[in-house]
């Protein structure tokens, strides 16, 4: 008997039950990290108003962190799959090990942020001496310098993401039934270290915010163990050399051609905070608090739609590449309801209950004075954000990440910023948080205008 030809699923498989299977990992792992994220804000929130403000102030920073690591990481895995593709072992090999060593690298440089620049950084928003300046100082120079566990972590997620392996990668995320189990390791860990190490419990030192810092790097610790274990244990398609510091530098130009966009597109929300926190912190530390506590409750509404991303994105390219207009369409279709249902239900969370979301954070009258406007006015870009979001899919899975890139930077730095900036002197800080629905009407323009124009120049007569 003639044996049937391999049909890839991504050309046949009806499109909505695709994308659930290809997206709910991703979704569950980035709505998992999400809970890592907050949970250091939540308690650290219990010590004072103060002491949030400076996790608040240090928060863009870690997110600079994971922007290097996973749009490196993003372009390791793209190089090996390529590299295994083309059946080229060898070259296969050589990028994993790169990779690595591309890990640590990157660890460099927030080493020496953490050793030399902290300062720095924490007094462009408070006076040296003060409790936020000492604690946000202390902060960012644990997370910084921990930061190491973290890159590797991401590294050795991508590798084995890129051999094919998706439980893999679930557990070394730290971050997931049996798969949930292994990959919410740590989040357990941070969860649990926290109270001891921040409120000095068991018999711990009370280490306040500095604890929280710590209590982060434990967890990553041990997502990096898991990581590393399962990657040097396991029996993998890739084949990794970890002898000597020796980089080919051209294998890091093919990893950075795929990662550059990656990181520029994750730092630009991180470079916009920064800027944000600055306006905000002439006229309120407590204003700097509550959007650091938005942008960490925010993210249980976007991380599911992020990790949606994920999923429709190797459909969307997949179907473009094999000029199936009518799949790719409806793959984009598809992603779009679903965005607009998650969003739809975050605005409705965020519009009726704003004061139990800040309650989490020990809210004081003053950040229920600022906060419940903030999040009530900025929830109001949720659903033009999903149309955003999925159209950038598109761009991105069709070959067009320089769409999604000048739409981030549309949004975020020429929208936001200077909109933020006017808004608050005329209005004071409740106005400026108008600045988030208005940037997002520029967005959508934008997103709807490349859209016409891809759908016109390249999929309408595909």
């Amino acid at each position: 008997m003639e044996e049937k030809a391999h049909v890839n699923k991504m050309g046949v498989m009806p499109v909505k039950k695709l994308l659930i299977e290809m997206a709910w990992p991703a979704v569950l792992s980035m709505t998992i990290n999400a809970l890592y994220n907050i949970v250091d804000s939540i308690f650290v929130a219990k010590i004072s108003e103060d002491a949030l403000t400076a996790v608040s102030i240090v928060n863009p920073i870690q997110m600079l962190i994971i922007a290097l690591s996973v749009g490196s990481g993003v372009g390791i895995n793209s190089l090996i799959a390529r590299k295994l593709g083309a059946k080229k072992q060898e070259e296969a090999d050589q990028a994993a090990s790169t990779g690595l060593r591309i890990g640590l690298l990157n660890y460099v440089v927030f080493l020496i942020i953490g050793v030399c620049f902290t300062g720095i950084f924490v007094s462009g928003y408070a006076e040296k001496g003060t409790y936020i300046y000492e604690e946000a100082v202390k902060y960012m120079a644990i997370v910084c310098i921990g930061s190491f566990f973290l890159n590797m972590q991401v590294v050795l997620e991508k590798i084995l993401q890129a051999t094919g392996n998706m439980i893999g990668p679930m557990v070394c995320t730290g971050k997931t039934s049996y798969i949930l189990l292994i990959q919410g390791s740590g989040a357990i860990i941070n969860i649990i270290m926290d109270p001891i190490l921040i409120f000095g419990l068991l018999g711990a030192p009370k280490l306040g915010v500095a604890g929280a810092a710590i209590a982060t790097v434990i967890g990553q610790v041990c997502g990096m163990t898991m990581g590393a274990f399962i990657t040097f244990k396991g029996d993998h398609l890739v084949k990794l050399t970890v002898k000597g510091f020796k980089i080919d530098w051209k294998i890091v130009a093919d990893i950075y051609k795929v990662g550059l966009p990656s990181i520029v597109m994750q730092s630009i929300a991180s470079v916009m905070i920064i800027f944000y926190n600055k306006i905000l912190v002439d006229f309120s530390t407590t204003a700097v608090a509550v959007l650091g506590v938005y942008f960490k409750i925010q993210s249980f509404v976007f991380m599911p739609v992020f990790g949606l991303n994920q999923g429709a994105m190797p459909i969307m390219g997949y179907n473009y590449g094999a000029k199936d207009k009518s799949r790719l369409m409806q793959a984009y279709k598809e992603a779009l309801k679903i965005a607009v249902i998650v969003m739809a239900l975050g605005v409705v969370l965020f519009q009726l209950f704003p004061k139990e979301l800040l309650l989490m954070f020990e809210a004081s009258d003053e950040m229920f004075r600022i906060g419940v406007p903030a999040l009530r006015i900025i929830s109001i870009c949720f659903l033009p954000a999903a149309f955003g979001i999925i159209t950038g899919t598109l761009f991105q899975g069709t070959g067009h990440g320089m769409y999604s890139l000048c739409g981030s930077v549309i949004r975020q730095l020429a929208g936001i910023l200077p909109l933020a900036y006017i808004l608050i002197r005329i209005g004071g800080v409740t106005l400026s948080w108008a600045s988030f629905p208005l940037a997002e009407i520029l967005g959508v323009t934008y997103s709807a205008i490349m859209l016409r124009h891809l759908y016109k120049k390249e999929i309408e007569n595909m």
